[in-house]
């Protein structure tokens, strides 16, 4: 043995250890302790110093048994550590611990404020009544879309600058701009009559509500993120006439019999003839104020016959069917119907505005 070293005083010294391991109270206090027992300056360490003054027999047997004596040290050391971190888990539960009397009684002094739908989904439930109504059908489709869907079915040939990186949102997904944040709820029209055409489910009367994206500076008429509604009729002889008299119904239905709707002659590359329809200006109710620049009309969506060639694009035969397409913001609805002044109170969550809807 090591000089001064017999192994029944290493034995004690193992026996001594594990004991002030056990009681340690604190991880301040295990870290000291796991220098003192087991560190450069340790007794152990010294022991393993002398070993070098040994014959070859007695430094093997002698290592071996301060080797195991280390080994079981150190084994202690870490299971007090798990323990203290369980313990104070258990603290810190006990601590944080809220029972229900506690709750009953706060309820009482106080009562929890309740929460309730935000105004955009309530709007947009309130739509999908109106439509709903009128014998429309719900439709959803995803908001992650491919090129085809969002542009290419709807008759945006490349290089339309709706597919300009100003205003679309690609993602980096297979082929270079193929994958995209949908920028319009139109790419659900397209699948929808695509499973029409599959399914022989012609005639087809749906709304397409949903959430889709722009590269937009965020101002008081435009956010980054917004929300959408579109409707979508296919039958046999469709015209305008019945386009402009689902306008009309739907902006009675929705905003009031006080509120109108007009047709102004526009563009856009998937309806031929298109427009774009305006509601009598929801603040001044037609007498012209500033909202509205002086006109009494607030513009709110798009529409227009279906062109054949988007009809060709999914496989209807425009020679039999027709059909008309329109949309508007679901956020601008409820701008315009509660005389929101800013579109991005709708989105910074501040519970003072939407208490009041």
């Amino acid at each position: 043995m090591a000089p001064g070293l017999d192994e029944s005083e290493l034995a004690a010294y193992v026996e001594d250890a594990l004991s002030r391991v056990a009681s340690a109270s604190g991880p301040a206090a295990l870290g000291a302790l796991r220098a003192e027992l087991t560190g450069r300056r340790s007794t152990l360490a010294k022991w393993h110093r002398e070993l070098g003054s040994l014959g070859p027999d007695e430094r093997r047997t002698l290592g071996r048994l301060l080797n195991e004596a280390e080994r079981a040290i150190t084994e202690a050391l870490g299971e007090r550590d798990a323990e203290r971190a369980r313990e104070a888990r258990a603290e810190r539960l006990v601590a944080d611990r809220l029972s229900l009397d506690e709750l009953v009684d706060r309820a009482v002094d106080t009562p929890l404020a309740r929460g309730h739908r935000h105004l955009v989904t309530k709007t947009r439930d309130e739509l999908e009544d109106v439509f709903v109504a009128m014998g429309y059908q719900v439709v959803e489709g995803p908001e992650v879309e491919t090129d085809w869907y969002n542009f290419e079915a709807l008759n945006l040939p490349l290089g339309h600058p709706a597919r300009g990186m100003h205003d679309t949102m690609y993602l980096d997904v297979g082929t270079s701009e193929s994958v995209v944040l949908r920028t319009h709820t139109s790419p659900v029209q397209v699948r929808s009559m695509e499973a029409a055409v599959r399914d022989r489910s012609l005639p087809l009367h749906v709304v397409a509500p949903g959430r889709v994206y722009r590269r937009d500076t965020p101002d008081a008429s435009h956010l980054v993120e917004f929300n959408q509604i579109e409707g979508l009729v296919v039958d046999e002889g469709i015209t305008f006439a019945d386009l402009a008299g689902t306008i009309s119904a739907f902006t009675s239905a929705y905003f009031g019999d006080d509120i109108s709707a007009r047709l102004r002659p526009s563009y856009f590359p998937f309806t031929e003839p298109s427009a774009e329809f305006d509601i009598t200006c929801t603040i001044c109710r037609g007498a012209r104020c500033r909202t509205c620049s002086q006109t009494g009309w607030m513009e709110l969506g798009g529409c227009g016959v279906i062109d054949p060639a988007v009809f060709a694009a999914v496989g209807i035969d425009p020679a039999r069917w027709s059909g008309f397409a329109f949309g508007f913001g679901i956020d601008r609805c409820a701008f315009m119907r509660h005389q929101i002044a800013d579109l991005r109170a709708l989105v910074d969550n501040d519970v003072r505005f939407l208490r009041q809807f």
